[in-house]
């Protein structure tokens, strides 16, 4: 698997970055965060460059990390400021340091070439921190590669079979989808709208809404990290506005961050705003523990999928359909973002 490397990657939520040492692996780089004492989050290489020891397993005194193995002591920047038994500290005692942002809840690092790193182009998913919005979030370690997992989300129609009892119902397998690709912006839209479905558990405990209804799933997906699932449902018959707000729809925006953590490893950073019942503790942990529940369902068939990949001697050639169409605009996308023009989940 390439890697398009002169991209932002979601390392972590902001939340998880504090004054206790986190490590992360991005794009098979082994990360160290931490917050200074101003609150600043800071990622550097998680390498002592003397014996190699993992600085996340190390100590913060003050702003810097102090090697728990033989001392070596950096700053925010990579520098090494200190080092044990003698005043001279060589010239190349120092540890990488990476460019990040923390925008929508979420910490960005860039792991590419330093002077490209415009936090401009990172895509937004802004009802992560919007007051008007209440959020469940979560993160799973997928053993993985991160192109199963888009092709998973490029392709709701698995929601009828995976996900049976949380978000799937037949309809969502039997509607035809819209595909739509800005190759100036590189981003893929997938639509699907259902006139006519059941109502889901994850949407019939949490509405309210009893009886059939009207849904909509409406995708973006900004290579290579960010995917946006804009859902809407409301009761049968329902219609939005030509303009303006679709104020009789329930919406939910669910996220997710794709991470490719290793070549076999993937980071599913993921979280659902949404914007009713806000203020009620027992929608949000209800939730919580479906989309969760529904999250570990897709991490144990891309793990499955991984493995029958993995071990398959050779190549195999597979059979894509009209509910791909998705997921194969998002396979070339990320192929002209690494340089070869296309990217395949399975080899």
């Amino acid at each position: 698997m390439v890697f398009a490397r002169n991209q932002w990657y979601v390392a972590a939520y902001g939340n998880e970055v504090g004054r206790d040492l986190l490590a992360r692996t991005v794009l098979g780089e082994p990360l160290v965060l931490y917050r200074t004492e101003s609150g600043a989050a800071v990622a550097l290489a998680d390498r002592c460059v003397h014996r190699r020891y993992p600085l996340s397993e190390s100590q913060l005194v003050g702003d810097a990390i102090v090697c728990g193995y033989h001392g070596f002591t950096y700053d925010p920047t990579g520098a090494c400021i200190a080092v044990p038994g003698q005043q001279r500290i060589p010239r190349t005692a120092r540890v990488a340091s990476y460019p990040v942002v923390e925008q929508d809840s979420f910490v960005w690092v860039w792991i590419g070439e330093r002077d490209r790193a415009d936090p401009a182009t990172i895509p937004r998913a802004p009802w992560l921190t919007d007051p008007r919005y209440a959020v469940v979030r979560g993160m799973a370690p997928l053993n993985a590669r991160y192109g199963l997992l888009v092709d998973n989300l490029m392709d709701l129609s698995h929601e009828t079979y995976l996900h049976g009892g949380y978000i799937g119902t037949p309809e969502v397998a039997e509607t035809p989808i819209v595909t739509e690709v800005d190759d100036e912006k590189g981003i893929v839209y997938v639509s699907r709208h259902i006139d006519d479905a059941e109502c889901p558990p994850f949407y019939a405990r949490s509405t309210g809404i009893q009886g059939r209804i009207t849904r909509w799933q409406d995708i973006e997906y900004h290579p290579p990290c960010l995917y946006l699932l804009h859902s809407r449902i409301a009761p049968q018959g329902h219609y939005p506005p030509a303009e303006g707000p679709d104020d009789g729809a329930f919406h939910a925006e669910i996220v997710y961050a794709i991470t490719p953590a290793t070549e076999n490893t993937t980071y599913d950073f993921w979280a659902v705003a949404r914007d009713f019942a806000i203020e009620d503790e027992s929608v949000s942990e209800y939730l919580h523990q479906s989309n969760h529940t529904v999250v570990m369902q897709d991490v144990t068939a891309l793990d499955i999928l991984e493995k029958v990949i993995a071990a398959e001697p050779e190549r195999y050639q597979e059979l894509s359909i009209n509910i791909d169409t998705g997921g194969l605009a998002a396979r070339r996308l990320l192929g002209r973002l690494v340089g070869t023009g296309t990217v395949e989940a399975t080899r």
